[in-house]
């Protein structure tokens, strides 16, 4: 039990440059809110859908995070900050960040899978805040959505998505960085949420900068590969 917990703070730790202590992490409201959630969740699976509910209720009222007693969380969830929305049905893999105000929303039960509302998040997605994740779709491992973000689409594994509604960002396999991104920002860390539509069409931008200098080497080097072969 403390190792299972000693994991998971680390594990925020990782992903969170601010506490200087692990005691410190313990006072996070979404370490809270899914402890609460795991208790809520047993009592749920137990049928006890009122006690199950009062303990959400409490939850919500004391981390400003509802996470409904029937969503299936995996291990180290870390929800940095709160008034985010997880619904009933959602389903969430492991290493999953969520940032503040982010909604797992859920659309028409007759307009997607019968019996599932909520969308999947798959393992190591990292969710910026604003964004709004809606109905029955899957977010691919590794992915992340950019602030503000709405979401009606399945994402691929590993996509960066922004904009309302979401599109995936254009990125060479070269710029794709190692190790935890925060905030789910698509090329830079100064990401504006207000500024979706043009830092897109800047990522967009250097990726075409990119390609077009690769051309222009790989012109230049049969240029001069024609040229050796001309005065032999």
């Amino acid at each position: 039990m403390l190792g299972r917990l000693k994991s998971y703070i680390d594990s925020i730790m990782v992903r969170d440059p601010a506490p200087r202590s692990r005691m410190e992490v313990l006072l996070y409201p979404g370490v809270w809110a899914f402890g609460y959630h795991r208790i809520a969740h047993r009592l749920f699976r137990m049928r006890l859908f009122f006690l199950a509910r009062w303990v959400n209720h409490w939850s919500r009222f004391v981390t400003a995070i509802d996470i409904h007693p029937g969503a299936k969380i995996g291990r180290h969830l870390f929800i940095d900050h709160g008034f985010s929305v997880i619904g009933e049905t959602a389903s969430i893999g492991d290493n999953v960040t969520i940032y503040q105000n982010v909604t797992l929303g859920g659309t028409n039960p007759a307009d997607g899978v019968p019996g599932k509302r909520h969308p999947t998040i798959e393992d190591d997605v990292i969710i910026g805040s604003g964004a709004q994740i809606l109905g029955p779709i899957t977010v691919g491992k590794g992915a992340r959505v950019g602030a503000n973000a709405v979401v009606t689409k399945d994402v691929q594994p590993g996509a960066v998505m922004v904009g309302i509604p979401a599109k995936p960002t254009l990125m060479s396999a070269e710029d794709k960085p190692e190790g935890f991104v925060p905030y789910g920002t698509p090329c830079s860390e100064m990401f504006d949420p207000s500024t979706q539509r043009l830092e897109l069409m800047r990522c967009e931008l250097e990726t075409m900068h990119k390609q077009i200098d690769a051309l222009i080497a790989e012109r230049d080097g049969d240029d001069a590969l024609r040229k050796e072969s001309d005065c032999a």
